[in-house]
């Protein structure tokens, strides 16, 4: 029978704030499983301590900018009108059902003034980190590194050309002592010392957001962007470190800095990494071995010229130390150069005649030149691991994970943009938004409601008897039927 719902909705009723919220909701799980407690403490310095007016609790205030990232909200004044009306965020950030929320203004502003030149940001997803830790959920042996680009609030038609300083290495100084012992061992003298002055380049450098950096890659989209740097554990796919540059700058410059961090910072005894074909460069492969890190390193092909000899034709002889080209040909150690390459050069009255002149070089005197790290072996025996079986698996996980992680953020986090200007304020966003995906898979994997035993039971006891069922009762197929 149909009948008209009543809408009057005037009826006086006793309802406890604590009785809206379903038991099984995320805020419940993440509110059960993480302490906040910590975060008065990692702001007291901020506040004055016997002057001024009341402030709002910090912990409130974290936990509204939890929720924005945790949901994907954008807008702070649309997320103070979603915590007004959402009992849940109500629940979560302590209030009752008629408690005035805090006004968009004093949050924002608590956010830009207080916060956003300190270091709290990081050390509170540190200290999630550390509550990962401290539950078992991260071990610290196996880590995923990857980079992925954020959208820089910035018109990329708006910008100035500029010469700037190229980013500067941190490995540097161990190159030039590998350089020095190098040219030692093959009888040459040291190089002089000069002042090495960084490269200069030009840029273009946004009018609207000069910290961004244009990125322009096979693949990608062109403009301004950030390039977020995240590390994940290989347990349970937390996030154990984010990093931002502008994203004209390179996967693998700050890599074994921000490894270095993550070992001394949590104790972290790193046992194997597995990183994409960016990042399979000569000194990270050396930092690796000698941090005594197995290392797994996707395979990227290399550029090559139509019609000319590949670098993989000329094979290199380590007992002669020189390249061995096609012909025959011996090509002999010159030189090891400021870059830390090694030069092995051709015979120019051996190359006159050669048949494959033409494909080999352009070089109007005739010289093949093939260049070699100093670090090269390094290389070769990174390179060599993921041809192994171990290697194999270790690189497969990349998809299961860092990936997995770089996709939630995007698609439930608000990560394919950065919401505010400025390297600090992209820092602040990816550190937020790290923090609530490893809240949210630590509530997830803590709260996971256990497995009925007997259930389990009896599957594994069908299963067994699968086969005697087929038997005893056949079924058949009426063929034409």
């Amino acid at each position: 029978m149909l009948r008209e719902h009543d809408g009057r909705q005037i009826g006086m009723e006793f309802v406890s704030i604590e009785e809206l919220v379903p038991r099984d909701h995320l805020l419940r799980k993440i509110d059960r499983v993480i302490d906040f407690e910590f975060i008065r403490e990692k702001v007291k310095g901020l506040y004055c301590a016997d002057n001024g007016r009341p402030a709002v609790d910090p912990v409130v205030l974290f936990k509204m900018l939890f929720l924005g990232y945790l949901y994907g909200v954008r807008s702070e004044r649309q997320l103070v009108r979603e915590i007004q009306v959402n009992v849940a965020y109500r629940w979560f950030i302590g209030f009752g059902l008629t408690d005035k929320i805090v006004d968009a203004s004093t949050f924002s502003q608590n956010r830009r003034r207080r916060f956003t030149e300190s270091t709290v940001y990081q050390e509170i997803f540190d200290e999630i980190v550390q509550q990962g830790i401290r539950r078992k959920l991260i071990g610290g042996r196996v880590l995923y590194t990857d980079a992925t680009h954020l959208k820089a609030s910035a018109n990329k038609n708006k910008f100035k050309k500029e010469q700037v300083a190229e980013s500067t290495r941190g490995y540097l100084a161990a190159l030039e002592m590998a350089i020095d012992a190098d040219r030692k061992a093959h009888g040459k003298k040291p190089l002089p010392p000069t002042e090495r002055e960084p490269e200069r380049k030009e840029v273009k450098v946004s009018t609207t957001d000069p910290d961004s950096g244009y990125m322009v890659r096979d693949g990608k989209p062109e403009g301004f962007f950030y390039l977020d740097h995240r590390t994940v554990d290989g347990k349970h796919n937390l996030i154990t470190d984010t990093h931002v540059t502008a994203a004209n700058v390179h996967d693998s410059l700050p890599y074994l800095e921000r490894l270095d961090r993550q070992r001394e910072r949590f104790g972290f005894d790193v046992e194997a990494v597995g990183l994409d074909a960016g990042y399979m460069t000569a000194p990270i492969c050396k930092g690796l071995e000698d941090r005594e890190i197995y290392g797994v390193i996707g395979y990227r092909r290399p550029t090559h010229r139509d019609g000319y000899l590949r670098k993989r034709d000329f094979h290199y002889d380590a007992e002669q130390d020189g390249y061995r080209c096609p012909n025959g040909q011996l090509l002999t150690y010159r030189t090891t150069n400021r870059e830390g390459y090694r030069e092995y050069r051709s015979d120019p009255r051996l190359c006159r005649d050669c048949p494959l002149l033409a494909s080999c070089t352009q070089n109007a005197r005739r010289i093949k030149t093939v260049t070699r790290h100093v670090w090269e072996e390094s290389r070769e025996r990174v390179d060599a691991h993921r041809l192994t079986d171990e290697g194999r698996r270790l690189y497969k996980r990349r998809k299961e994970t860092i990936e997995r992680s770089f996709a939630d953020g995007k698609e439930l986090h608000g990560q394919r943009y950065v919401r505010m200007r400025g390297l600090l304020r992209a820092q602040e966003q990816c550190l937020l938004a790290a923090a609530c995906q490893n809240m949210k898979k630590m509530a997830l994997i803590l709260c996971r409601e256990p497995k009925s035993t007997l259930s389990s039971l009896m599957r594994v006891v069908l299963d067994a008897m699968r086969p005697l069922l087929l038997g005893l009762w056949p079924v058949r197929v009426a063929v034409g039927a």
